[in-house]
Formats: C-alpha cells, sequence, structure tokens
C-alpha cells in the first residue's frame, strides 16, 4: 500500500509538473506571437462591425465582450496571479469581484465621457500590474521594505487601468451613439461572462496542480516566470510608447 501511494504521489507530481510547464510555455506562445497591443484590442473583423451597426445590439456586443475576456492574456495572467494562492470559494468571490468592480467602472465610464488615453502607457501599467502581483505572491514588498500593500486595494486599483485600457480602444472605432450606453452594458455583461469562464479554467487547472506535491516547490518557479512575463509586456509597451 505504502508503495502504491508513492507511486501515486509520484504520478501526480509529475502532472502539476508537466501542466505549470503547459501553462508557462501557453503563455509565452502569446506573448511571442501576438503584438502586445493585441492585448486589449478589437480584430479587424470585429472593429468593421462595430462601426457599421448602431441601435441596440445586445447579443453581438454581449459576445464580443465576452471574446475579449478570454483572449485577453494580460486580464488571465492578472486573474491567476490574484487567485494563486486563495483556495476559499468567498475569498475568491471579493478578489475577483473587486476587478470586475474595478474594470467596469473606468471601461464605461471611459466610454462615456472619452477619456482618451495613450494606449501604450495604459497597457504598460497592466503589464507591471501583472508583475506586482507575481513580486506580491512571492512576499516581495514584505521581505525588501517591511510592508505588506493591501491587496484588495491593489486589486481594485489595477482593475481601474485594465478597464481604461479597454475604454481608450473602444474609443478608436467610433461606436454609434445611438444605443451605446446598452451596448456598452451588453459588452460589460460579456466581459464579466468571459472573466467567469476564463476563471473556472483557471480554478480547475490550479486545483489539478495543487493535489501534486510538488505545488509548493514550483509555485516560487511559476510566479518568477509570471513577474518575467509580466516585466516583458510592460517593456514591449514601453518601448512602443517611447517609439510613438
Amino acid at each position: 500500500m505504502t508503495h502504491l501511494l508513492s507511486g501515486e504521489r509520484a504520478r501526480l507530481d509529475r502532472a502539476g509538473w508537466r501542466l505549470a510547464i503547459l501553462l508557462v510555455l501557453t503563455a509565452l506562445t502569446l506573448l511571442l506571437t501576438l503584438h502586445p497591443a493585441l492585448a486589449h484590442n478589437v480584430t479587424e473583423g470585429d472593429k468593421g462591425y462595430i462601426q457599421e451597426i448602431s441601435g441596440p445590439n445586445l447579443i453581438p456586443f454581449l459576445y464580443l465582450g465576452a471574446k475579449h475576456m478570454v483572449t485577453g492574456y494580460d486580464h488571465i495572467l492578472f486573474l491567476a496571479g490574484v487567485i494563486f494562492f486563495l483556495y476559499r470559494t468567498r475569498d475568491i468571490g471579493i478578489y475577483v469581484s473587486l476587478f470586475a468592480l474595478g474594470h467596469s467602472t473606468t471601461m464605461l465610464l471611459g466610454v462615456m465621457f472619452g477619456w482618451q488615453v495613450n494606449a501604450y502607457f495604459i497597457d504598460m501599467i497592466i503589464g507591471l500590474s501583472v508583475a506586482y502581483k507575481a513580486l506580491d505572491n512571492l512576499g516581495a514588498f514584505q521581505r525588501w521594505f517591511g510592508y505588506q500593500p493591501d491587496t484588495k486595494a491593489a486589486t481594485l486599483i489595477f482593475g481601474f487601468f485594465h478597464g481604461l485600457g479597454l475604454a481608450t480602444k473602444i474609443l478608436d472605432y467610433d461606436i454609434a451613439p445611438d444605443g451605446l450606453l446598452v451596448n456598452l452594458l451588453a459588452f460589460n455583461v460579456g466581459v464579466e461572462i468571459g472573466q467567469l469562464l476564463a476563471l473556472s479554467a483557471i480554478l480547475i487547472a490550479m486545483s489539478y496542480w495543487r493535489r501534486t506535491t510538488g505545488f509548493w516547490r514550483h509555485a516560487y518557479t511559476a510566479n518568477v516566470v509570471m513577474m518575467s512575463l509580466g516585466f516583458m509586456l510592460a517593456g514591449y509597451q514601453l518601448t512602443g510608447l517611447l517609439a510613438s
């Protein structure tokens, strides 16, 4: 029986390590194959559709919002960092709600009031938000400064930046004013649906990984990789900002 249990733990450990490698390679592939400005962008086909229609269009904007979140790798990286060490459903709900509140607020207000901010600058901040969360998970601020920032406040504030990044992109497409508010609300509902889908996938993967004996050994490495990806994304955007 002891040998069987040891064999099962070893099998789960290898599976968890393979899952971690797969997640890292997927993130790297996204960052290396997609232009960094696409993190909050809308595809050319969707852009043309948005510019052609007017009036309330609930289902199309619901779909576009969900598609944006599911394909927004910066959002997914940040959410993965936020829930990395959260185990209780209540805690996950609080943090995800704070992020959704921040994201929704600046997305809606940004479009309605025409807040035009340099897209490269906003996306650089978003990249830094990923790096920040990874550093927070590593306990870096406590070791370096002897101070632990308020994680709930940070999640809300970075949610504001994520939403503002999307609002900046949407403003570039001159959505028809007829039905604008209704369409934006539908888009936002779609974003939240997409967030739930992405979050569910992350939680399933994390739950499987946490069952392995190697989770705590590899958690440090995973967050270092996440931090590196955040700084890489921020660096790409800073290059674009300086060149623009």
